[in-house]
C-alpha cells in the first residue's frame, strides 16, 4: 500500500481571465473527490461570477489582497491571513488591486465545475 503521494506535475486549469489555478490534488489531477488543494495566482483587476459552492472553502494568502464578497459583505485578506467560507454561502471572489494575488486553496469536498454554482 502506498503511503505517499509527492505531486511533480499539478494539473494546470485552462483559464480564459489571466488567473493561474495549479491543482495538485482533486478531481482534475488525481480524480479524487474527498479534497482539492490548488496553487493560484490572480491577476491585478480580476474577478469571478458570484457562487453559491456546495463544498467548504479555505483560502491563505501567499503575497498581495484578495477581495471576497461574502453575502453582500466584503472582506478584504492580505498576505498571511486566511479564511474559511462555509458551503452554500454566496460568494464573489476578486481582485480589485494593482498587484497580483497568490493563494493556496482547499476545498472540502473537492472543486468540481459541476459543484460551485457559478451564476451566469
Amino acid at each position: 500500500m502506498k503511503k505517499f503521494t509527492v505531486q511533480k506535475n499539478p494539473f494546470v486549469v485552462p483559464t480564459t481571465d489571466g488567473k493561474l489555478i495549479e491543482e495538485h490534488f482533486g478531481y482534475a489531477s488525481e480524480g479524487g473527490g474527498q479534497l482539492s488543494l490548488a496553487h493560484m495566482i490572480a491577476p491585478p483587476h480580476w474577478s469571478e461570477p458570484h457562487q453559491t459552492p456546495a463544498f467548504d472553502e479555505y483560502t491563505y494568502i501567499i503575497r498581495g489582497k484578495k477581495q471576497f464578497e461574502i453575502d453582500g459583505e466584503i472582506v478584504v485578506l492580505k498576505a498571511g491571513q486566511s479564511i474559511k467560507i462555509e458551503k452554500g454561502v454566496r460568494i464573489r471572489y476578486s481582485n480589485p488591486f494593482d498587484e497580483e494575488c497568490e493563494y493556496i486553496s482547499v476545498c472540502l469536498p473537492a472543486f468540481s465545475p459541476y459543484t460551485v454554482n457559478r451564476e451566469d
